[in-house]
């Protein structure tokens, strides 16, 4: 493990930043998933040279590189004891865009929908549309091969795949694109890790045996959206190994792989047309889930653009968040589940034809008590409503959560039905509710089951329902994960999902690319236990937070905190419309967001062993530029009023330390400006010299405002004779007006 002398020695290296001081560490330690990993340090690369260091830091120290974009991660990909690479600041850079072949390069940090803003005017757009699209990163969705609402339509990552650039766990920069088996096999001469890699897969998946058991045990070829461990099988199309495809690109091997193979630098990508721009979505109201799975399959026989999928437990989380209220102007009375099916082409006639055909099909067979049809921007606000969903179960009060265990499972269609019977019976054995929401279209719902995971209890079932749900899957020959990734919470379970001898097999690839175990370890292979580094420790004795303020909504000011899951829509550009959040927007610093100021507070109010537990320098420097727009009160969708918790951190921070010479300045500006008016010119020179706008705590860039010559009583009382008649008229005009 490297020391703090030795990371000194590597910040001064970086072009970019490094960070170890125990806030940023402690902001970094989770991501939107269940777990909590203390790192080593927090590197901010801004050149590949500077990942070429710190890759080769790592090789010397053996510690792990953790590769981060925007944090949304569900099942641990982006936690962990290394050093975590967050390359959302300075990759972020749209590198070409060719229209004759329709592909776009990118560097890892480029959002998905800013990406889509600047390819519309081309009349082409990146397909996969995640529910996280306003802030996840172009890294993230190759990383995890993200899928989301458009994949019934446009397919998922993966398939967009065209090169990938990277850098190699020795520091050698490799290009995988399409290549012939010709050659592929010329690729395997030489001795550099990159002919390893090729040399070595080669060898694997030339074996017939091997071929008979990636055939045999991963998940059905139909289930297009699966995750499952490194995607050998789709090598296996290739010519080179007796497939049909005449090409084979190990980039699609790379894509879904968690960055435990290789660090991606840059991406191109495959685009499509536009959408047809004339689309109706009908939004299907159901009496039970078993009815709106029932009516899926009868509604895919239909050119559907989208089929999605919300339960009755997120549509009432709804009516208490302020933005999202206002979406649910479609519902009519108290669905248990609603199906959001859409249909488009570019003549509004034949749109029309094809909702009035998917309705009338669904009446025929009983399906649904309700079937609005709706136009326009309301399509946009019923897909908002969707895409909260993740983030508005963490509204949810109290220690029992949505918990994200079992979120990402993925069947055949057809099985899907029968699927959800025995699923939802395996719930009642353990008492459970379980969350049912997103792409029931694809076979794939985030199912969730509520669990106290601060409780011994809660951690059991974590287990045993995640464990049950693996052998259920299995039984379908389904996948494990859909689109989230096996990451920490699934990486354990692929022994079982896809046979021990598979397993084996991802293993050695893992070795061929990755000999000094570099890259991301604990995840997919010799995973992580998928219930330990948890958030919360079980078992633990809730802290007692006395507040001057009345948290009590919330179970307290700790429980208010922890509604923040970490879902980032605080991390959202100025083009995804809202305020939230300025700060961040203006600094792009994760220290800077809504969701490191409710983390940091949990943080320290968890394991703080101070009788003041608010009495932290580091919880006064997150919390400092947040300006209390109280924009999140509105836009986060799990509730998170960060306004408040700012200000009653003050009020507990400022009762052990006092007021700084800053707040007593500001805070009696009026008296201080009244004297020094009385000399206003030498007033306006001493405030804006450098030394005293230091003294005041104000940037040496910024200008204090200057005070007039004369004040405006001063001229009044020179010119109340002068100007009474003026006043009096102007007085009267306007209340004539």
């Amino acid at each position: 493990m490297s020391t703090s002398l030795e990371l000194k020695y590597l910040s001064d290296s970086l072009e970019g930043t490094l960070l170890y001081d125990d806030l940023h560490k402690t902001l970094y330690a989770t991501d939107a998933s269940a777990y909590r990993i203390i790192p080593t340090a927090v590197a901010l690369p801004k050149t590949n040279e500077d990942i070429v260091k710190l890759v080769r830091f790592a090789e010397k120290y053996k510690i792990s590189l953790i590769p981060r974009t925007a944090g949304t991660s569900l099942a641990g990909q982006t936690v962990g004891n290394g050093i975590i690479v967050d390359v959302s600041k300075y990759f972020t850079k749209i590198v070409a865009f060719d229209p004759i072949k329709k592909t776009v390069t990118v560097q890892p940090g480029v959002i998905r929908d800013e990406l889509n803003l600047y390819l519309k005017p081309h009349g082409v757009f990146f397909g996969p549309n995640t529910s996280t699209s306003s802030r996840c990163m172009i890294g993230g969705m190759v990383g995890n091969n993200s899928s989301g609402t458009t994949s019934i339509r446009y397919g998922v990552t993966r398939d967009k795949i065209v090169e990938i650039k990277a850098i190699l766990s020795d520091g050698s920069v490799a290009v995988f694109s399409d290549l012939s088996p010709a050659e592929f096999m010329a690729k395997t001469k030489g001795d550099t890790l990159e002919s390893t890699i090729y040399k070595n897969i080669f060898e694997e998946l030339s074996n017939k045996e091997i071929q008979h058991e990636i055939t045999r045990e991963f998940p059905k070829p139909e289930i297009h959206r699966r995750n499952t461990g490194y995607a050998v099988d789709i090598l296996l199309k290739s010519e080179l190994f007796a497939g049909t495809e005449p090409t084979i690109n190990l980039g699609k091997l790379l894509c879904g792989s968690e960055g435990t193979l290789a660090f991606t630098t840059e991406v191109t990508l495959k685009v499509d047309a536009l959408p047809p721009s004339k689309n109706i979505m009908v939004v299907a109201h159901f009496h039970s889930i078993q009815e709106s799975l029932e009516a899926v399959v009868v509604a895919m026989k239909h050119h559907l653009y989208t089929c999605e999928m919300i339960d009755d437990t997120i549509l009432d989380c709804t009516k208490n968040n302020r933005e999202q209220s206002k979406n649910r102007f479609f519902l009519q009375g108290e669905p248990k589940a609603i199906m959001m099916f859409e249909v488009a082409s570019n003549d509004m006639e034949d749109t029309e034809r094809q909702a009035d055909a998917l309705i009338k099909e669904l009446q025929e067979n009983n399906f649904g008590y309700a079937l609005p049809k709706i136009y326009g921007s309301d399509i946009d606000k019923v897909n908002e409503l969707r895409k909260a969903g993740l983030g508005l179960l963490g509204s949810i009060v109290g220690d029992n959560k949505a918990a994200d265990s079992i979120e990402d499972t993925a069947v055949e269609l057809s099985d899907l039905p029968s699927y959800i019977v025995e699923f939802s019976a395996m719930m009642k054995r353990h008492n459970q509710e379980a969350i049912y929401y997103a792409h029931a279209g694809a076979g794939e719902l985030h199912l969730r089951p509520v669990l106290n995971l601060k409780a011994k209890e809660g951690i059991h079932q974590f287990r045993s329902i995640a464990t049950e749900v693996a052998v259920l899957v299995k039984k379908y020959r389904g996948s494990l994960s859909g689109e989230h990734g096996d990451g920490i919470v699934r990486g354990e379970f692929l022994p079982f999902m896809i046979g021990e001898k598979n397993y084996e097999l991802l293993k050695r690839i893992k070795l061929a690319f990755d000999p000094n175990s570099v890259m991301n370890m604990g995840k997919i292979v010799n995973a992580l236990k998928m219930d330990e580094n948890l958030r919360f420790e079980p078992g633990r004795e809730e802290p007692e937070v006395q507040t001057i303020q009345d948290f009590s909504d919330s179970m307290g000011i700790l429980r208010a905190a922890e509604k923040c899951n970490g879902s980032g829509d605080c991390r959202k550009p100025p083009s995804a419309g809202g305020t939230m959040c300025p700060s961040y927007r203006a600094t792009l610093n994760e220290k800077d967001t809504t969701r490191a100021r409710a983390n940091a507070l949990r943080e320290y109010l968890t394991h703080s062993e101070k009788d003041n537990k608010f009495n932290h320098k580091e919880l006064y420097e997150v919390f400092e530029l947040c300006i209390s727009c109280k924009a999140c009160a509105s836009e986060c969708p799990s509730n998170v009023d960060v306004a408040a918790l700012k200000s009653e951190f003050l009020y507990q921070y400022q009762k052990a330390n006092g007021f700084s010479f800053r707040n007593k300045i500001f805070a009696n500006n009026a008296k201080l400006n009244k004297l020094g008016s009385i000399f206003p010119a030498l007033t306006n020179f001493m405030v804006n010299t450098p030394l005293v706008k230091k003294g005041m705590g104000v940037a040496s860039k910024r200008e204090v405002p200057l005070l007039a010559p004369k004040t405006f009583k001063k001229w009044i009382e020179n010119n109340k004779y002068k100007n009474k008649n003026y006043f009096i008229c102007k007085w009267e005009s306007s209340a004539v007006l």
